[in-house]
């Protein structure tokens, strides 16, 4: 109607209030029950029979909730060709119209969220799902927040197959239906869509709310819709009540509808969590981070000379650019996983959910070296800029600095010269040592004991050389690990890494390989503070979750642990990182086996025996002892499926084995302790467990909870062990509440 009548039936009207894509809205009175109302009036329908499906669908929705915080209707009418839907009038604002003056307070934002997840949780239960949830569609009351509009609703019911409606791409006009910037991945998908695609919504609203930016930016459907099914995910910062709420907003808006709230109760459950926490009306900061992966370079012309730099040369630009604040670097084995030989740019995108792609050819001619490196936009596929660099190979610090700077210029241009100290802080005396400390990297890969030789040339030419002392600590451990098993050869890892350390504290490779050797020397507990002091500046570190939910672990911390690892997994998708073992400590043995496939077969082997699957567990590990070339690692193996096939003797003598040997792994030797138990060898067991928390592991709910420890819970040794570790894992907990570890990862300290 372009013109305002006077009437629409008994309805006298009082003033148009609104046009939406279904019809207009008037303010009218009922002067047969004296009352004010809304009309949506609705014409044209008898051209378009979908738009009479689509307003049927709304007051069959409405009609069918009776809700405080939904908009209710009264009646339904015809009046010549105009379809009418009476309903409540609600005075007021919509949050679209009040987000226009900026930022809710959380208490305001909260309390908001929590009305309209409440309405939800109703239309839910009677098996409607909204799909078009939007600040737009929420009216600010003084009777509180009013969800409306149920024009794409659907019923997701026992009858509903079948539906000409069950995704939100219309068909006839190939329009999307629904809003973008507040529509699920799978509504963009043209996937079928549940109560989870509302969550969604939800998520995006309450991080609208809170930070007056909306979750998903975009100056069109194609740069949204890239948002939404790849960008990253804005942090909240603030108090330990912010973070918390940062974490319901990043579980409502995961991309798999799997790994969200299941539904509006237990979303609404978590916020109202957070509020109990501490800084509830603290000022919400967004860090909205770019990522970046460096790819292996691609050698144009077989060259033993230059063979190194392929994967060395960019794993130090990695390092290089990890060190900057507000750019996630996908570490460089995950880069190594694509070989340019056969590069598919868009898997590449894909499977690492990256903002950017640095790509790179080498060739060598005569004693001059070309480098043409490219720098992509992963969302459009364009070329940002492309530079060929010739030199000498002992000019090669000068190329990379002169790469490093291009990339932070494109990439991230508001650093400027704020960024030139943090790049010039770990650099080498001279462009020979920088050749030297590459190759070492490329050497690592494949033999330990040479690399150690070079870095150790590295830091005899130059002291002052932290990442070549971090590189050294890191080769060292693993020598010690998996070859030497010297005790002195770990103190001198842990010497290099604590050299590179006071050298650069900022250095983020030696942080993260500290961790892995702090834990293995029985002090997770230092490690854990360590990392959680870095994590206050490094919140964009995948790594440093990973290695934070590792030290969690042996903490005993097994929620912490889980929420470190899963914002590791949340920064960087493809990062490893060992949550299977947090999972089968928290006896959920199906996500342990899902989650092992980067295993070396024991966790996978393990989490299949215990969801009672023999075979499946034995296949895993008599392939991988198989491929084992480490004799500490093939025992490891051999007595879990010894004991799966039922050679018990042969499974005991494998850990009694393991007992003498050099092996000190403290969650290995818990592992075993549980096998030594399940096979009846009670004494072995229990000093395989003293062990264990002698050397670090002290997961109190894990000796508490494991069945495979019945038989030894009625004696006093087992008693005594069980009072230890629990000594340790309070202590863990307390240090973890101390050091700000609630705050960081927004969980309750009863939660730990």
């Amino acid at each position: 109607m372009s013109v305002t009548p006077d009437r629409v039936g008994p309805y006298k009207i009082l003033a148009r209030v609104g046009q939406g894509g279904m019809g207009v809205v008037y303010k009218a009175h009922d002067e047969r029950l004296s009352r004010v109302v809304a009309l949506k009036v609705i014409r044209g329908f008898q051209s378009d029979p979908s738009l009479l499906r689509r307003f049927w669908k709304e007051a069959r929705a409405a009609a069918q909730v009776s809700h405080p915080n939904v908009c209710r209707l009264y009646d339904i009418a015809e009046e010549e060709d105009h379809l009418v839907l009476v309903m409540e009038l609600i005075e007021g604002e919509s949050l679209a119209q009040r987000l226009r003056r900026g930022p809710l307070p959380c208490d305001e934002a909260t309390r908001t969220a929590l009305q309209i997840l409440s309405a939800l949780d109703a239309f839910h239960r009677a098996d409607i799902v909204h799909r078009d949830l939007k600040p737009g569609n929420i009216m600010l009351s003084a009777d509180g927040a009013k969800v409306l509009d149920f024009g794409l609703a659907k019923y997701c019911g026992p009858d509903s197959l079948g539906s000409e409606d069950d995704t939100s791409v219309d068909a006839t006009g190939g329009l999307f239906l629904g809003t973008p910037r507040y529509a699920s991945p799978e509504q963009f998908r043209g996937q079928d869509v549940d109560a989870r695609s509302d969550i969604f919504s939800a998520g995006a609203i309450l991080f609208e709310m809170l930070t007056g930016q909306p979750a998903f930016m975009g100056d069109s459907l194609a740069k949204v819709a890239d948002a939404v099914l790849n960008g990253p995910l804005p942090v909240l910062v603030g108090s330990p009540s912010l973070a918390a709420l940062g974490q319901v907003v990043h579980t409502a808006l995961a991309r798999e509808p799997g790994e969200r709230y299941a539904g509006a109760e237990a979303m609404a459950a978590d916020i109202r969590s957070s509020l109990t926490m501490e800084g509830a009306d603290a000022r919400v900061r967004a860090l909205r981070p770019r990522r970046l992966i460096v790819l292996p370079f691609r050698i144009l012309r077989s060259s033993d000379e230059i063979e190194f730099l392929a994967y060395s040369l960019p794993e130090a630009i990695t390092v290089s650019l990890a060190s900057l604040e507000g750019l996630i670097v996908r570490s460089s084995l995950v880069a190594a996983r694509y070989p340019q030989e056969s590069l598919d740019l868009r898997k590449v995108v894909q499977e690492t959910e990256v903002d950017v792609v640095l790509t790179g050819t080498l060739l060598k001619a005569g004693d001059q070296l070309r480098i043409t490196a490219q720098l992509v936009d992963a969302a459009s596929g364009t070329l940002i800029w492309s530079h060929s660099s010739q030199a000498r190979a002992g000019e090669l610090l000068q190329l990379h600095d002169e790469l490093v700077r291009r990339v932070v210029d494109s990439v991230l241009p508001s650093l400027g010269a704020a960024s030139d100290e943090a790049l010039r802080q770990d650099r080498p005396a001279s462009p020979e040592l920088y050749e030297l400390y590459l190759r070492a990297n490329q050497l690592s890969r494949v033999n330990l004991r040479e690399a150690i030789e070079l870095y150790e040339k590295c830091v005899s030419a130059d002291a002052t050389y932290a990442a070549a002392w971090a590189r050294l600590g890191r080769a060292r451990w693993l020598w010690d690990k998996y070859d030497l098993g010297s005790a002195e050869a770990l103190r001198a890892a842990d010497e290099a890494l604590q050299t590179a350390l006071r050298l650069n504290p900022n250095l983020t490779i030696a942080h993260n390989y500290y961790t892995s050797l702090q834990v293995d020397q029985g002090r997770a507990l230092d490690a854990m503070r360590r990392l959680l002091d870095r994590a206050e500046r490094r919140r964009h570190d995948a790594e440093l979750f990973a290695g934070l939910g590792h030290a969690c672990r042996y903490c005993g911390l097994l929620q912490a642990a889980l929420a470190a690892q899963h914002e590791a997994k949340r920064l960087d998708p493809q990062i490893e990182t060992s949550v299977n073992h947090t999972y089968f400590m928290l006896g959920d043995y199906r996500r342990a086996m899902e989650t092992s496939d980067r295993d070396f077969g024991f966790s996978a082997g393990l989490s299949f025996f215990a969801l009672g699957r023999p075979e499946e567990a034995l296949a895993i590990l008599r392939e991988r002892e198989q491929q084992m070339s480490s004799r500490l690692g093939k025992l490891y193996l051999a007595s879990l499926r010894a004991l799966v096939e039922g050679k018990y003797e042969e499974s005991r003598a494998a850990s009694v084995a393991l007992m003498g040997a050099t092996f000190r792994d403290p969650e290995g030797m818990y592992y075993q302790a549980r096998q030594l138990s399940y096979l009846g060898a009670e004494e072995e067991a229990l000093e395989m467990l003293a062990r264990s928390i002698r050397n670090g592991f002290f997961c109190y709910p894990a000796f508490l909870n494991d069945p495979w420890f019945d038989r030894l819970r009625a004696r006093a040794p087992f008693t005594k062990l069980l009072q230890q570790a629990e000594e340790r894992h309070r202590e863990g907990a307390a240090v973890f509440a101390s050091a700000g570890g609630n705050t960081l990862l927004g969980i309750r300290a009863a939660a730990l």
